[in-house]
């Protein structure tokens, strides 16, 4: 039986990406560490884990998969955090209704994280 998704996996070309990933990931969106080893790390967001290992050969473009969502409760501070440490942002926080039965009303914005992944910051209302 699934219970959730465990983790997101991402690789880093080399160790400068992955000390720049960890400082985006622990620093500015303070996520603790759950665990560390030689190769990898794995980066506690609350309810399921983003794992980056250190050498993954190379980087790749977007694929199938667009995008992965951050649950989050002040979407406009930790833009801002994320935009005074230089990073991208690609949506800006904005109010949407996604509609569903019942509607579904949220905040969100999107950036691009260090090895180019679209992050979306999602704001249950």
């Amino acid at each position: 039986m699934i219970t959730g998704i465990h983790h997101v996996s991402m690789k880093c070309e080399n160790a400068e990406d992955f000390q720049r990933v960890k400082d985006f990931y622990c620093g500015i969106l303070g996520l603790p560490v759950r665990r560390e080893w030689p190769e990898g790390v794995m980066i506690d967001t609350g309810n399921g884990v983003i794992e980056i290992f250190r050498s993954g050969g190379g980087s790749v473009g977007q694929g199938v998969i667009r995008h992965f969502a951050l649950a989050e409760t002040q979407v406009d501070d930790t833009i801002e955090k994320i935009r005074q440490a230089g990073y991208e942002i690609i949506v800006e926080p904005k109010d949407v209704t996604i509609a569903s039965t019942p509607a579904f009303p949220a905040r969100i914005a999107f950036c691009i994280g260090p090895l180019g992944e679209q992050i979306e910051l999602f704001q249950e209302r």
